[in-house]
């Protein structure tokens, strides 16, 4: 696994690759280049996410044992896809994201997005989901110590975390609809999708409400069991 020791770098990776690097990279794709070459920016947003994980830990041990985590949580996130109606991506992505920190959060709801697509279909829009669930994973681990307060808490940033989604996606939709940006046919695209995205808020709420806590005395247990 990719260690970074220098406390310096990290901070600034920690910073610069969520701030600007991604959403730039991702922002550029759709403008700049072609539909067919989505693949080249969902590689890159992989590995800035995975450089974004590595940046928060010093030790070899350490990361490599949190990421054999996640990537349990991305493997239960991607079989969660294929429930039907409702998706349980970004509750598991801010569960792990609140009891492992955000950029094991920001990797899950990538790389999830990423590798489930490679089964629903994989094309401009993958850069969009992976971009969407990886700051929801981000920033469910800033707030995480509020969160793990109540149920509420936790609920009403799955609700938030469904309207987000929506919007950034609707983006997206602008973009391969319009070829620019174009305010009036992004309100329209949203007015469109609202029963898509309500339906959205309320599997995460459901998911988030009933399995928040247990998820987290999981984590908890494994991370005090195995010096996480």
């Amino acid at each position: 696994m990719l260690v970074i020791k220098s406390p310096g770098a990290r901070k600034a990776l920690k910073i610069l690759l969520p701030a600007f690097a991604i959403p730039a990279t991702v922002a550029a794709g759709a403008v700049l280049l072609e539909e067919k070459q989505y693949a080249l920016i969902s590689l890159a947003v992989a590995v800035m996410a995975t450089v974004l994980f590595a940046a928060g830990f010093e030790k070899k041990q350490t990361g490599t044992r949190r990421l054999i985590i996640c990537a349990v949580m991305i493997a239960l996130s991607v079989a969660g896809r294929f429930i039907p109606l409702f998706k349980p991506v970004t509750a598991l992505t801010v569960i792990t994201a609140v009891y492992l920190g955000g950029e094991s959060g920001f990797l899950v709801g990538a790389m999830s997005a990423l590798i489930s697509n490679f089964y629903f279909g994989q094309g401009p829009w993958t850069p969009f989901q992976m971009l969407a669930w990886g700051f929801i994973g981000l920033f469910a681990g800033i707030s995480g110590r509020y969160l793990k307060k109540s149920r509420i808490s936790m609920a009403a940033y799955g609700l938030i975390s469904g309207a987000a989604y929506s919007l950034v996606m609707d983006i997206w939709t602008v973009l391969w609809y319009s070829g620019s940006p174009d305010i009036k046919l992004y309100l329209a695209a949203v007015v469109t999708a609202l029963p898509h995205t309500a339906l959205y808020c309320v599997s995460n709420v459901v998911f988030l409400w009933l399995f928040a806590k247990p998820f987290g005395e999981k984590l908890e247990r494994v991370k005090l069991k195995y010096g996480v």
